[in-house]
């Protein structure tokens, strides 16, 4: 290959992805293994929130599973839709350099790397407990179908938001074994995820609203244009935050002034969010904004909120004055 072909390629290449020629290189930029910071730090606010419980069952040990269990669920989910989507990847400009497409793992190493990690997956949820165990095979089932929902629904950034929802929800049940009191409690949480994620992946899809448009596929871009999209990315947002509230106003978890604080921080790194998004509609799309905007504040957002609620945990909640 020559140098200019060289920099035409690392040009073109996808940002959170890695540059490097070895098989780890090449699965990690397969699955954007960056992008994991997005919701692994909520697995971790749902073992916080779960070390609260009498009947949590909290140990190094079971930490290192619920990260397992994430991570590999994560790689299945982001395998098997670059793999049910590798030809729309190959039309689209934007994606024809990922992994697939681009010639640089097969389709059978794509196909096994996934099989293997959903092994992984249901593996780890069974050394947590029985419950985790038996669910696994439901969620990697949800994680699936998000891939295809986009062929059908406009509202598919709401499956992939419950796919991470999903996360905080299997950490909790990780540690207790045992749904939460009061039931709702933990339907909050998934809901407040969902409606973040839902949100953010709004503004991501920005980038192939035109393609989506003559490809016949749905999105909320693709259906409204970027104008309404934006304020539908909006109206998500604040509800995910209403929701983040709601658990330390209606007592849901006993979190304290600190949890509070993370999720202040998070409506003003939103707004920060929506006002990059904004700027960068202008005349023509500015795609490298659009994608810094959503990697990096997003993943502020999760990092922040469980330090945070971390650090809430450590000094008492509730306990310590949140009330």
């Amino acid at each position: 290959m020559s140098g200019g072909t060289g920099t035409a390629a690392r040009a073109a290449r996808e940002g959170q992805t890695y540059g490097g020629a070895s098989l780890t290189a090449r699965l990690a930029s397969f699955v954007k293994l960056p992008h994991t910071l997005f919701a692994l730090p909520f697995a971790g606010v749902g073992v916080v929130l779960a070390s609260w419980e009498p009947a949590a069952r909290l140990s190094a040990v079971s930490v290192v599973w619920v990260v397992l269990a994430f991570t590999a669920a994560r790689f299945a989910a982001m395998g098997f839709n670059r793999i049910v989507d590798r030809q729309l990847d190959a039309d689209n400009p934007r994606t024809r350099q990922r992994e697939l497409p681009a010639g640089r793992l097969t389709l059978l190493q794509a196909v096994l790397a996934t099989a293997i990690a959903a092994a992984a997956f249901v593996f780890a949820a069974w050394q947590l407990n029985p419950l985790c165990g038996t669910l696994a095979p439901v969620a990697l089932g949800w994680v699936f179908f998000y891939s295809g929902t986009k062929r059908f629904t406009s509202w598919s950034h709401h499956v992939l938001g419950l796919s991470l929802g999903i996360a905080p929800v299997g950490a909790y049940l990780g540690v207790t074994g045992a749904w939460s009191r009061p039931w709702y409690a933990l339907i909050v949480l998934a809901g407040a995820v969902t409606f973040w994620v839902a949100g953010f992946d709004v503004i991501y899809s920005l980038q192939d609203e035109r393609f989506d448009r003559e490809r016949g596929l749905h999105s909320i871009a693709a259906r409204y244009g970027p104008v309404a999209a934006l304020a539908f990315a909006r109206a998500f947002h604040i509800i995910a935050v209403l929701l983040f509230f709601a658990i330390w106003w209606l007592r849901l978890f006993p979190v304290g002034w600190l949890y509070t604080a993370g999720v202040v921080v998070m409506a003003l790194l939103l707004l920060y969010e929506h006002r990059v998004a904004h700027a960068a509609l202008g005349e023509r799309l500015d795609l490298r904004s659009i994608d810094q905007a959503f990697f990096r504040v997003n993943i502020a957002v999760s990092l922040i909120l469980f330090a945070l609620t971390l650090a809430d945990r450590v000094t008492g909640g509730l306990a310590g004055g949140g009330s």
